[in-house]
């Protein structure tokens, strides 16, 4: 049961430290993790832990390191302040599948405005919709809500808010629904996304604790609420329109009779290993190549390699996507968001093709 002593985040009046928040986040009840001082993105991990393996089979957890970013995250009261009292400069992040939420990351930023069937992906958006002024990810989840004749969650004022310093919106939720899980996505998925500009984050992803301070400014609640109400039964219901539910259901879940297919979440075998290592290795180069490295390229294959693998049973899902995105952080640390969208749809073109590599069980 959280300690609701101080039940208003740090944030509400001026920016805290680190340790504060983090400690805060943890009496919620949500697992938090370091990230880097004035940085939304996790810290670098040990020298042993360069090397290219599963965090599922690290021993960095157990002994208490940082390592693996929302991986490692806790709240042990004890191994946050070991953490921030060894850096109190680190940020925090907030693990948002093991915390039972679901945060929509709403983007500002400047881009061109795809077609329209990219807008709200599955919804027809006919030319009798006047789209004059769509501009961000405010513009399409406000589209959404209209549409299904809702409130837009930007304007949900019995829900933890929080502005980010590039003007977009983390908009919070409790999953209510702890036999569902989410998955997490980037508005520009071509797979799975649920408006244009809008990020969803829960299983298999983190978000940036409120009050946090990076040098590109303060991640601040807005309005009166500072604890996620329950997710709104539409929102779950588009959730899962956009295939942010995987397919695997629980016994609990299923119709009597019916097989039960269990998400696949074994450590990566050796064949595996040795079929990931190579590619893996070639998008590590390019940090020592800013540009002409075809890093794109290299990163894309190795991602749909990792797909083929995850489907194959070769390699569970969470670890396919950390193993890429810390390589491809090491590569190229300032591109996160586009880091992210080329795992995503790699590995989503990956799963089509499941592979079988040699000298697997």
């Amino acid at each position: 049961m959280p300690d609701h002593a101080s039940a208003t985040p740090p944030a509400a009046s001026r920016p805290a430290d680190g340790h504060t928040i983090a400690r805060w986040c943890a009496r919620e009840g949500w697992p938090v993790h370091p990230l880097s001082p004035a940085q939304k993105t996790p810290p670098a991990n040990c020298a042993d832990c360069k090397a290219h393996h599963a965090p599922a089979t690290c021993p960095c957890r157990n002994a208490g390191r940082w390592c693996h970013g929302f991986h490692a995250a806790t709240t042990a009261p004890g191994r946050i302040d070991a953490w921030w009292s060894a850096q109190p400069r680190f940020g925090v992040g907030v693990s948002c599948g093991p915390a039972e939420l679901v945060v929509l990351d709403v983007d500002a930023h400047a881009a061109q405005v795809p077609e329209r069937a990219r807008l709200l992906p599955g919804i027809p958006i006919g030319p009798q919709v006047d789209l004059a002024g769509l501009a961000t990810g405010f513009d399409t989840l406000a589209l959404l809500a209209a549409l299904r004749g809702e409130q837009d969650p930007a304007a949900d004022e019995t829900t933890l808010r929080v502005r980010t310093p590039s003007g977009g919106l983390h908009i919070w939720y409790r999953n209510p629904y702890p036999a569902t899980r989410y998955r997490s996505s980037t508005g520009s998925s071509p797979r799975t996304a649920l408006a244009w500009q809008v990020d969803v984050r829960s299983d298999n992803g983190y978000i940036v604790a409120p009050g946090v301070r990076t040098a590109a400014g303060d991640y601040v609640p807005v309005s009166a609420a500072r604890e996620p109400a329950p997710l709104p039964a539409w929102l779950a219901a588009e959730l899962k329109r956009t295939g942010h539910v995987p397919e695997a259901v629980s016994a609990s879940q299923a119709p009597s009779g019916a097989p039960v297919r269990m998400p696949r979440s074994r450590p990566a075998t050796k064949a595996a290993e040795r079929l990931l290592e190579p590619l893996l290795a070639e998008v590590t180069a390019c940090r020592t190549v800013r540009e002409g490295a075809s890093f794109t390229e290299k990163l894309n294959r190795a991602a749909y390699t990792a797909g083929g693998l995850v489907e194959g049973g070769h390699l569970s899902g969470a670890d396919a996507r950390s193993l890429l995105a810390e390589t491809a952080r090491t590569a190229r640390p300032h591109q996160e968001r586009r880091n992210f969208m080329v795992i995503e749809s790699a590995l989503s073109a990956g799963a089509q093709r499941p592979l079988h590599p040699r000298g697997s069980s």
